[in-house]
C-alpha cells in the first residue's frame, strides 16, 4: 500500500486508492478529498421541509399532526419545538414539546421557525 494514502476515515480500510482529487474505499464506499478538513467532512447536516439546514438550538413548527408512539397524545401542527440536539438516523431532532415530552422528530415534519 502507498503511505500516502491514508486509512478511510469511516470504516479505518488500508485498502483506500485515490481517484482524481479524491481518495475512494471499497470496503465501505466513502469518497474524501485529502484536502478537505476531516471534521468538516463530518459534520452533520439536516434540512427541514423546506430545505433549511436545521442546527442545535433552533426553533421548528411541526407541519403535520404527529402521533406519540405508545400515548393517545398528538402533536399538533403548529407546534413551535425548540432543538436540543440533531442526531443520524431516521428521526434525526431530539427535542421536548411542552405537555408531550421528550421526542425524536423526522426533519421532513418541521419548518424552520
Amino acid at each position: 500500500m502507498n503511505n500516502a494514502i491514508p486509512a478511510c476515515p469511516q470504516c479505518k480500510s488500508e485498502y483506500a486508492y485515490e481517484d482524481r482529487d479524491l481518495f475512494i474505499c471499497p470496503e465501505c464506499g466513502h469518497e474524501w478529498n485529502p484536502k478537505q478538513n476531516v471534521e468538516e467532512a463530518n459534520t452533520l447536516i439536516v434540512r427541514d421541509a423546506n430545505g433549511n439546514i436545521l442546527q442545535d438550538g433552533d426553533y421548528v413548527v411541526l407541519i403535520k399532526d404527529l402521533k406519540v408512539k405508545g400515548s393517545s397524545s398528538v402533536a399538533k401542527i403548529g407546534t413551535k419545538v425548540k432543538i436540543l440536539h440533531l442526531t443520524e438516523g431516521d428521526h434525526n431532532i431530539d427535542c421536548k414539546i411542552e405537555g408531550i415530552g421528550p421526542m425524536m422528530l423526522k426533519s421532513e415534519f418541521v419548518k424552520k421557525a
